[in-house]
């Protein structure tokens, strides 16, 4: 980890969850503007009341569910790829399954009796 990516890090937890509000309802209102919508046409699209995507833009307190309706309506839904959970493997599970796996692949055995036609 390289000192900008430390130092960004420690930017967002500085902040209360007052601030980190505002910075996320910034974001929506500015991609809003991008996208040249209203306050109407976006909440419209999103399902929800003009005064409801209001209360987000100002950082006030809104759902999880209510976020998600406007990322979904703004098409930035890729912002959700940080929330991705990778499974990990200890070293030892995977000495274990190494262990496991086939080393060679074997001629497939014969039936007594079968003989074969040539």
């Amino acid at each position: 980890m390289n000192y900008h990516t430390f130092a960004h890090m420690n930017k967002w937890t500085s902040y209360s969850d007052k601030a980190l509000a505002e910075q996320i309802g910034h974001f929506v209102k500015q991609q809003r503007m991008q996208q040249n919508r209203t306050q109407d046409e976006l909440a419209r699209a999103a399902g929800m009341s003009r005064s409801t995507l209001s209360l987000l833009e100002r950082g006030e307190t809104v759902t999880v569910s209510t976020l998600l309706q406007v990322l979904r309506a703004l098409d930035k839904l890729e912002l959700m790829g940080v929330f991705e959970v990778q499974e990990q493997i200890s070293p030892l599970a995977l000495a274990k399954l190494q262990k496991n796996k086939r080393q060679r692949a074997r001629s497939p055995k014969k039936e007594k009796g079968n003989k074969t036609s040539w």
